[in-house]
């Protein structure tokens, strides 16, 4: 098998049932495409207690600098329904132009193809003037304790330094070229429990039903905006995605009631800040008497989700105009530079260098019947080749 055509590339990956946390052969598979072509590649396992164990991969070309990094991950989400699939979900089957299964655009297709433009840009050119290293997760669709974060603290003690980073995830809205990635907005996660006094519905003045004051919290949490968002992010979103009471009973009022919140937020904002607003809110609307007149403030505490996400925009040119300009050249499309969507394993990658991402459309990713068009991924590795030399063109000036 020659590492240059990314649709066979593409194939041997998805064979692979690498459904998180397992490895599945995905890797192994990584192993045997890049070694040839003079990679040195180290597996790297780590672990931490209460999560699974999660093999890595971390392969690097060449010993000098400009360096260059390719991120991503071969672990996918599970199949869900597999009898609902149209062709089997491991089974990498073609059929009318479009190749199925899972991690078809999330994201074992845009590795498949940088595998196959490294391949042919040593094809034609020989090796790259400087490194390229691929840095390769089996944690991105999981709890992301044991992946990306441990691979670069690994390489990192190593002496591994980069210059910039490509990280493939399907970032694409509608078609090949609409979009790159240069930023995320942060995240940050909460849950709130009231406390209030059980009581019998029909005695209210004997209770104190923390639903009321629930509804004051959730309230000043969500209105008024926290932001209209800034000239490179959107406005900061705060939803509230559960809340629990767990009470039965239609006569009992509870003793208590939970909500959880989730707030991706823009650069106006550090995590901490954010968390102060949060609990100025709270504080405020606690002593709101709209709903409990005569009442003494609401009791409640907050648990922060540990781990938040920090907002983040790359600013560099030589990587951003690389791959804009491949782009226009092999899709004649101008990408937008976006800092929409969720979140992705950049947000631990900007620590350590610059960071875009780029791939392919994304529209069935974690879909029933997941695929990508063959024909993207011939012209997404045209355009991951190109990228290559026009940056290291660039990184050396």
């Amino acid at each position: 098998m020659s590492p240059t055509d990314p649709v066979a590339n593409l194939q041997t990956l998805i064979r692979c049932p690498s459904v998180t946390p397992a490895e599945g052969g995905a890797l192994s598979a990584l192993d045997t495409m890049l070694a040839p072509l003079g990679f040195t590649v180290d597996r790297v396992k780590a672990s931490e207690e209460g999560t699974p164990d999660i093999e890595n991969l971390y392969a690097r070309l060449g010993t000098d600098g400009p360096h260059l990094m390719f991120a991503g991950h071969t672990d996918v989400v599970p199949v869900g329904d597999e009898a609902a699939w149209s062709h089997p979900p491991f089974a990498a089957e073609i059929a009318k132009g479009e190749l199925f299964g899972r991690g078809a655009v999330d994201m074992k297709g845009g590795i498949a193809c940088f595998v196959a433009a490294v391949a042919r840009h040593i094809e034609k050119n020989g090796p790259p003037p400087g490194s390229i290293s691929f840095l390769i997760t089996g944690d991105e669709e999981g709890p992301a304790i044991n992946g990306t974060i441990k691979l670069l603290q690994w390489a990192a003690e190593r002496g591994e330094r980069w210059d910039a980073c490509l990280v493939g995830e399907p970032t694409n809205p509608a078609s090949l070229g609409d979009m790159i990635k240069i930023g995320r907005r942060g995240s940050q996660s909460g849950r709130i429990t009231v406390h209030g006094v059980q009581g019998h519905a029909a005695y209210p003045h004997l209770a104190d039903n923390p639903v009321r004051g629930m509804l004051q919290l959730t309230q000043a949490l969500m209105d008024p905006p926290f932001d209209s968002g800034t000239d490179d992010f959107q406005p900061s979103n705060l939803e509230v995605t559960t809340v629990d009471v767990g009470n039965p009973a239609t006569n009992v009022i509870p003793a208590k009631a939970s909500a959880s919140f989730n707030i991706r937020f823009n650069d106006s904002w550090t995590a901490e800040t954010l968390r102060a607003e949060i609990l100025r809110r709270l504080d405020a609307a606690a002593g709101s008497g709209q709903l409990r007149p005569g009442r003494e403030p609401v009791k409640y505490d907050i648990e922060w989700a540990d781990r938040p996400s920090h907002v983040f925009l790359t600013r560099n040119n030589a990587l951003i105009a690389s791959l804009s300009s491949a782009i226009e050249s092999v899709a004649g499309r101008s990408p937008q530079l976006s800092t929409t969507g969720g979140t992705s394993d950049a947000r631990f990658i900007k620590d350590y260098c610059p960071v875009v991402e780029f791939g392919l459309v994304g529209q069935t990713m974690h879909m029933v019947d997941e695929r990508v068009a063959v024909s993207d991924l011939e012209t997404l590795t045209a355009i991951y080749e190109t990228f290559i030399a026009r940056w290291f063109a660039n990184a050396r000036l």
